[in-house]
């Protein structure tokens, strides 16, 4: 094989590779899906909350915070923090608090792209 057919990991191009904040922010707007903050893109109507799945995200964004920690830059760390506050917040709010009750619905906070 020639130089020019093994494939070189090292070698990335910039438009299919990703960075730790796109990732984030990607694992957000799909927390920010589940909690019925994104209208359809094909109808433009609300799409129906689904807690469980939202709670998953920010499971999942909790368990990268755990196994990142000492790794990222410190605007990584921030973004990181930043974003499972908002969410977090944002769980508590559609769920009701501890109140029980349905919360009125607010003006999501939560980054869209």
């Amino acid at each position: 094989m020639t130089e020019e057919t093994i494939p070189n990991s090292d070698h990335t191009s910039e438009s299919s590779s990703i960075s730790f904040v796109a990732f984030v922010l990607s694992l957000a707007h799909t927390a920010a899906v589940h909690f019925g903050d994104v209208p359809d893109p094909v109808s433009g109507e609300k799409m129906q909350a689904n807690l469980p799945a939202a709670q998953q995200m920010i499971d999942i964004l909790s368990l990268l915070d755990e196994k990142t920690r000492g790794n990222l830059t410190p605007e990584e760390r921030r973004l990181l923090e930043q974003v499972l506050f908002e969410l977090r917040l944002r769980y508590v709010e559609a769920s009701g608090g501890a109140s029980g009750s349905p919360a009125p619905e607010p003006k999501s906070r939560i980054i869209i792209p």
